[in-house]
């Protein structure tokens, strides 16, 4: 089939969801179909559109190569111009189907009757999130919506009284490239291979990284609500581990830096933004992988998803085959379980305390831990979730 996808925002970027949509594009093309991306261009912005493959596919840790053409957009707009450019853009390439995370390109696309599907991972917000969301449904070319969640399918089932046949909703969480994950060296392996690429964020931020001690890590965003410090805390009690917090936009990096170097925290590594092909070795260099969500989690544009999440990251951390500490959320435990990882209150710092020291201590639990988030993985690859989106169409 032919594919043409939307994206929601410029790439490349540093924000997820561009990552997400990189990977489902990749995903289609894994399978056997045939992808074109639109992506908007600021057209205020000094932006080349100069982009070699490799350096995006590095970026985003891709193999399958597909089509991107970039579409002006003026950003007073609010890319409604580009959502308009690019279901004309669509329509004249003529797919089987429109696919994207974009509310105005699957309004406008569905209402003018082409097969549409609207990947949803947040409730409509405001008056004209929800009239977009509903003129999706109403549209005469809405075939499909995704939604990574149930706890958003059951809350915009309520809201919306959505399509009532069970093929049109399709609740799937986020996915992972097993193959990126496969054949990992062991954590000791890892720190070995990666003492020298760190050693220029050491300089940065006056830390001392021991390959050979027990090392919890992080990756993805520092946004409000991630649990940056609380992780900070946390090290501050356990001064014998290392901590490495790998991701983030460079102003947040920076606040993470210094806050950790005032504190006197010397066993904080903060590296910045890795690109995607790089982190595997990153994770796996960690011991234990930490999803220190809190309560309320801002997103890029901010708001609150914490309601609705699907992080990237948990499926990567399950692939890495390492043991997992994440804040008890409802919607984490649509993934996971006291089998899959230890689960504790976000603002419980005695029990994260407790809980590294206790896997560090118990070689057998966390062994058990690593063993069945890497079983769990198998779940969740981007090319089932891609076949799983295409089923009946």
């Amino acid at each position: 089939m032919k594919i043409a996808i939307i994206a929601p925002t410029n790439i490349p970027a540093l924000r997820a969801n561009t990552l997400q949509v990189m990977k489902m594009a990749q995903a289609f093309v894994s399978i056997g179909h045939e992808v074109r991306l639109a992506v908007p261009l600021d057209t205020d912005s000094k932006r080349s559109v100069d982009y070699r493959w490799g350096d995006i596919a590095h970026h985003y840790g891709l193999s399958n190569e597909f089509q991107i053409d970039w579409l002006p957009t003026n950003r007073k707009f609010r890319k409604y111009d580009f959502a308009w450019r690019a279901v004309q853009w669509a329509r004249l390439w003529k797919p089987d189907f429109v696919y994207t995370r974009l509310p105005q390109a699957a309004a406008l696309s569905a209402q003018r009757g082409s097969s549409t599907i609207l990947e949803v991972h947040d409730f409509p917000k405001g008056k004209f999130g929800s009239r977009l969301f509903k003129w999706f449904l109403t549209g005469e070319g809405a075939i499909r919506m995704v939604v990574i969640s149930k706890s958003l399918a059951l809350d915009l089932d309520k809201e919306y009284r959505v399509p009532a046949d069970p093929l049109f909703t399709l609740i799937l969480p986020d996915g992972v490239d097993l193959i990126r994950f496969s054949d990992l060296p062991t954590p000791l392996q890892s720190r070995a291979k990666l003492i020298s690429k760190l050693e220029a964020y050491l300089d940065q931020s006056n830390s001392h990284f021991f390959p050979d001690k027990f090392t919890a890590g992080y990756t993805g965003h520092l946004y409000p609500g991630r649990g940056i410090n609380l992780l900070l805390d946390i090290a501050e009690r356990l001064k014998d581990m290392n901590f490495i917090l790998v991701g983030g936009e460079s102003s947040d990096v920076q606040r993470v830096r210094e806050t950790a170097q005032n504190r006197g925290l010397s066993n904080v590594t903060v590296t910045g933004f890795i690109p995607n092909a790089e982190l595997p070795l990153y994770q796996a260099a960690c011991d234990v992988l930490l999803m220190p969500y809190q309560r309320q989690v801002a997103a890029s544009s901010g708001g609150d998803i914490s309601r609705y999440l699907s992080p990237m990251k948990l499926f990567e951390y399950l692939a890495a085959g390492r043991a997992i500490c994440s804040s008890d959320l409802p919607v984490l435990r649509e993934i996971l379980s006291e089998e899959i990882a230890v689960l504790i209150q976000p603002d419980d710092i005695t029990g994260w305390v407790g809980a590294l020291r206790n896997l560090r201590e118990n070689p057998k639990r966390w062994a058990e831990l690593a063993e069945n988030a890497r079983q769990t993985s198998s779940q969740y690859s981007w090319d089932s979730r891609a076949k799983k989106i295409l089923e009946g169409i």
